[in-house]
């Protein structure tokens, strides 16, 4: 269910991208006429090949009905001759008749002269002999019979007119085991009864019809009697001898030949003819093999749709090739205007339509790096102007003119603590306001916050456990001005209670300079870092320069060009951590980084 309903979310015309929807089409515009094609041209086929195969089947039995008929015609023109009064059946009942060995013997050599004149001119006619009933004998046999002859156990074809004939059985010349079709005819002699002349045709020219049938060759053939019983059968497994035909089963004469003349039965296709005689000859095909010649069709049809589809897919794929190569083009050249990458070289792609589309977004990309220089020149003229606001809001000159003046009133009168804090208030002030957004070293860094650190002393009349380590070899290395304060400033106002300490390290890492400081007091939430980095007016409350981690912030990604980062870290009960990392490079000078700054 979960499947069925990603691919029905996948297939919504919203989620289908320009390939699959390409793809789609061109699929669709080959499968759909192909298939209105092939169901209108397999009908088609089918009416074509079932009226070929029907007529086909149909002229075959007629044939070998034509054959079954003029052999039971002969067999019935020769009976007619050895029955009474035919010549032969005179002379057989002249034999009967005779007391006298001579005469019988005269008889004999006569009725065997006949018989073989009868056959001479009779190429069909094979075995011939007179059987009496009562007697269970047989006599001028032409050939040697077998024994115990039973007329009952022959497969009775049709019987009429007095006369029985008999469908393809073997025949009963013990030498000759052909199939034969024979005839059972009562020779009426004059009170005399149950006397028959048994007269057998070779099958031969019948089965050499039923075996050229060309229509199909893997056909086989059923005879059927009167009574649409099964005489002969060439499937005997599916169509047992002497079980009724199925579909004719029950049927009279008359009715089986109104019935159908096709249909199927046991996976075969059956045919049936019916003679004037009454008796049906039926053909059967199999399934698989009546139907070959439609899975040929289907499995040339079935190619075929491979190969439209093939070629289809291909044009599918050159077609979106061809849209895709200037839509990927675009898309990078996008992807290069999100990352301020306005100068990238582009390559014409050879299409009109989409050459102007390139076109007019290379003269929208030409407008938008303009306006972002334009802007970008107007925040750089507002952050000079901050600047110098700021450093015109306090007169440096006239505050530490007054300031110095306010230490030698302190020396004259002998006021030391106030001389230490207007000293380093006066040292404090010259440099953050002396040198105000130009480049410093760390340990001029470190030199203000310690200054920094005396006047907080003064001020709160106890000493900050504030430890700081500082590595010699960085203490020369170009910072930006008043980034370590604000830090530290922040910690002593959020993280520091009585009994707490600020930690100060500085040292070189992985090619960064490391700023890290360290308190272990109560820790600050998550709003309260956003609300330090983002928020000025409310660290101007606390922050004695008014200045605050904002500041540093956006000194740094000014300064490094945003290859500086600044982490807070807190834990609730156990204090908050500050790391500022500045990239490092050997053998830079000072000069050098000024001058970037």
């Amino acid at each position: 269910m979960k499947n069925r309903l990603r691919l029905k979310h996948m297939l919504r015309p919203e989620r289908l991208t320009l390939k699959k929807r390409i793809i789609l089409i061109f699929a669709a515009g080959i499968i759909i006429p192909f298939a209105i094609m092939t169901l209108v041209s397999n009908r088609t086929i089918s009416l074509i090949l079932n009226e070929n195969l029907n007529s086909g089947v149909q002229s075959n039995l007629h044939q070998m009905q034509l054959s079954l008929e003029n052999t039971i015609s002969n067999l019935n023109h020769v009976s007619q001759q050895l029955a009474y009064p035919g010549s032969v059946g005179r002379l057989l009942e002249q034999y009967l008749a005779a007391e006298l060995p001579y005469d019988r013997a005269a008889l004999i050599e006569e009725i065997q002269s006949e018989l073989n004149l009868i056959t001479f001119t009779n190429p069909s006619t094979g075995f011939v002999t007179y059987y009496f009933e009562d007697e269970d004998r047989m006599l001028f046999a032409n050939a040697g019979p077998r024994e115990h002859f039973d007329p009952d156990k022959l497969p009775l074809l049709a019987a009429y007119y007095g006369i029985s004939y008999y469908g393809p059985h073997v025949s009963n010349d013990r030498f000759n085991d052909q199939y034969v079709l024979s005839a059972l005819r009562e020779v009426n002699l004059p009170g005399r009864g149950s006397v028959y002349v048994y007269i057998e045709s070779g099958f031969k020219l019948t089965q050499n019809i039923l075996d050229s049938d060309n229509i199909v060759k893997t056909s086989s053939h059923l005879i059927l009697d009167n009574d649409q019983r099964i005489a002969y059968s060439e499937q005997p497994e599916q169509f047992a001898k002497n079980s009724f035909f199925r579909p004719t089963a029950g049927l009279s004469y008359k009715d089986a030949a109104a019935a159908p003349t096709s249909g199927l039965e046991s996976n075969y296709y059956w045919f049936i003819g019916t003679s004037n005689q009454g008796w049906s000859i039926v053909s059967l095909i199999p399934k698989d093999d009546y139907e070959s010649e439609k899975r040929r069709w289907l499995q040339i049809m079935t190619m075929l749709l491979l190969l439209f589809l093939a070629v289809g897919l291909t044009t599918a794929g050159l077609l979106w090739k061809m849209v895709y190569k200037p839509l990927n083009q675009f898309n990078r050249e996008m992807n290069d205007v999100v990352h301020s990458r306005f100068d990238t070289p582009s390559t014409p792609n050879g299409i009109p339509e989409f050459q102007d589309l390139q076109q007019q977004f290379h003269n929208m990309k030409r407008q938008i790096a303009a306006l972002i220089h334009e802007v970008e020149q107007k925040e750089k003229r507002r952050a000079d102007l901050e600047v110098e606001k700021l450093l015109y809001q306090i007169n440096p000159h006239f505050l530490m003119n007054t300031l110095d003046t306010a230490h030698w009133l302190a020396v004259i009168h002998g006021q030391k603590e106030i001389d230490k804090l207007l000293v380093s208030l006066n040292r404090l002030l010259y440099y953050n306001l002396g040198k105000l957004g130009q480049v410093s070293t760390i340990r001029e860094e470190v030199d203000s916050l310690r200054q920094y650190l005396i006047l907080q002393q003064i001020r709160y009349d106890f000493d900050f456990d504030v430890r700081m380590r500082v590595e010699d070899k960085i203490l020369d290395v170009p910072v930006p001005r008043f980034i370590l304060q604000p830090l530290v400033e922040n910690a002593l106002y959020h993280g520091l209670d009585d009994e707490g300490h600020i930690q100060v390290d500085v040292k070189k890492e992985n090619g960064f300079i490391e700023l890290a400081i360290h308190d272990n007091g109560g820790g600050i939430s998550e709003a309260e870092i956003e609300r330090l980095l983002r928020e000025q007016n409310a660290v101007h409350e606390k922050v004695g320069m008014g200045i605050g981690m904002n500041y540093v912030k956006r000194m740094i990604e000014s300064y490094y060009e945003g290859k500086a980062t600044l982490h807070l870290e807190s834990i609730p009960g156990k204090g908050t951590t500050v790391r500022l990392l500045l990239p490092y490079e050997e053998g830079s000078t000072d000069v050098e980084r000024a001058d970037r700054g």
